[in-house]
């Protein structure tokens, strides 16, 4: 799917998720829109990045906010488990329980935060620090994308120093990925740009499967979408075209 950022219009959606399909979008644009295009966001994949540099050539691409504070929260998952792991070795039952019961509590918003939630990770707070310190680690990412701008990219440098030096593994190869990535994060801190768009067309897709009772075909489901969602307005049975 692709969506314009400034209407959340559906442009276009073709079955399919790779490079050969996003390629059928920009066929259809012709090369002189292509190169109208100032600014694309999508996620962090390799091959959405090789067709928009090939295709778009004045484009800057901004790499979804959420996509990265998720690899945290899949680094933080991964020490969790080796902290879990190491607790149920070493016969730590009660630990191991824990640390099991503190997943949502690790992964959810400080803001969001119940008062059992809070009180599991004050507890990890005092029995854990390894783990304690990689949920502040998701934390201050997350914070990154909040702020936005040359505030979020100061941040985003103390962050990354401190993932180096964090002695934690599964972050210091976050650390590294981000630094690979940094052009298309930055991009997203200074132009404010995300995928919530494409996310909020999703819902509503999701929503028009229900209603159908679910389609034989994605062309089915895709002529609908650009009914409903992509602002087209064909003369209906029993009305006068304008």
């Amino acid at each position: 799917m692709v969506v314009d950022h400034d209407s959340g219009v559906l442009l276009w959606a073709h079955p399919g998720r790779d490079q050969k399909t996003l390629c059928r979008f920009f066929d259809r644009l012709g090369d002189e829109r292509c190169a109208a295009i100032t600014l694309v966001s999508a996620d962090a994949a390799e091959w959405i990045a090789n067709v928009v540099a090939a295709r778009c050539p004045n484009a800057e691409l901004c790499l979804d906010p959420f996509h990265i504070v998720q690899w945290a929260t899949r680094a933080l998952d991964e020490v969790r488990r080796e902290v879990w792991n190491a607790a149920r070795r070493q016969g730590q039952k009660a630990v191991a329980k824990e640390l099991k019961g503190a997943r949502y509590a690790l992964w959810k918003n400080a803001d969001d935060l119940t008062a059992r939630q809070e009180a599991k990770l004050a507890s990890i707070a005092r029995t854990n620090q390894a783990l304690y310190r990689a949920y502040l680690l998701k934390e201050q990412l997350r914070q990154v994308f909040a702020l936005k701008g040359a505030d979020g990219i100061a941040l985003l440098d103390r962050w990354l120093k401190w993932a180096r030096r964090c002695r934690i593994p599964a972050f210091v190869d976050l650390a590294k990925a981000i630094t690979e990535h940094r052009p298309g994060i930055e991009a997203a801190l200074m132009h404010g740009l995300s995928n919530a768009r494409v996310e909020s067309v999703n819902t509503k897709l999701r929503l028009l499967t229900r209603m159908a009772f679910g389609f034989r075909s994605p062309e089915a489901l895709v002529a609908l979408a650009m009914l409903d969602l992509g602002g087209l307005c064909p003369p209906l049975p029993g009305r006068a075209a304008a």
